[in-house]
């Protein structure tokens, strides 16, 4: 059974950066999509990037496009680089990991990592 386990975050200022980690273990990264996601209190998941490993396919949600980079650190890890934070990128982020290509869905992702606060003020 894969296990994600996520670092970086925490409290910022508008226009600052931070990177998030998401190192997975139990299996091969081949043929498979690493998501990232935002939740605010009371509210649902919201894709923010994924990337497919092998071969190598990224996608953002329009609101990161420029700022936020997903890329490969290692054989196992995944990475969100963020910069230019602003306000509305607070939330709890979630790493996600799925067979297969891409999906904006958070029901299509079937292990999760224990999720990290970032908090970006204004």
């Amino acid at each position: 059974q894969a296990q994600l386990v996520q670092s970086g975050g925490g409290l910022v200022q508008t226009g600052d950066s931070l990177r998030l980690s998401c190192a997975t273990s139990g299996r091969t990264l081949s043929s498979t999509t690493i998501g990232w996601f935002r939740q605010g209190p009371g509210q649902e998941r919201k894709f923010v990037a994924s990337l497919k490993w092998g071969p190598q396919h990224t996608d953002y949600a329009d609101s990161v496009k420029g700022r936020f980079t997903i890329s490969r650190d290692g054989a196992y890890t995944t990475a969100l680089q963020m910069d230019n934070l602003n306000p509305e990128d607070t939330g709890v982020y979630y790493c996600g990991r799925k067979t297969g290509g891409f999906s904006r869905s958070s029901l299509d992702y079937n292990y999760w990592g224990q999720g990290t606060q970032v908090t970006v003020s204004s």
